[in-house]
């Protein structure tokens, strides 16, 4: 049984803080077709609860994480005009390895976004 694992978390880095409240969705896609898996919402930490994808759930493949930033910004109030700059974020990514933690975390302000394979 793979014991690999995904996490994912959102930090403001227009306000310095967390990013609590944003909805997250995992998606597995084979080919064009696209599988919705979770939905979940980040916590005061800018985390969610679990891991996105726990190790009972886990496999390798081709993956999008869609961050509803939009949402978030309108709520902190750091949105302008519409439409957003940035409003869905999506982030597609390959997982190889059944037994590694996989980290993917967004760098979020209103102009910007940036990501990594974390820890």
């Amino acid at each position: 049984m793979p014991k690999g694992y995904l996490t994912t978390h959102v930090l403001d880095t227009a306000r310095g803080v967390p990013a609590q409240g944003i909805k997250i969705v995992l998606y597995c896609l084979n080919g064009e077709a696209r599988e919705k898996l979770v939905e979940m919402t980040t916590n005061a930490d800018g985390r969610t609860d679990s891991p996105i994808l726990p190790a009972a759930d886990f496999a390798t493949g081709t993956y999008e994480l869609m961050f509803h930033a939009g949402d978030y910004l309108r709520a902190s109030g750091q949105a302008a005009e519409e439409p957003l700059f940035l409003d869905q974020v999506p982030i597609r990514f390959g997982m190889a390895d059944e037994d590694a933690h996989y980290h993917v975390p967004l760098l979020l302000s209103p102009y910007g976004m940036s990501t990594y394979r974390g820890s």
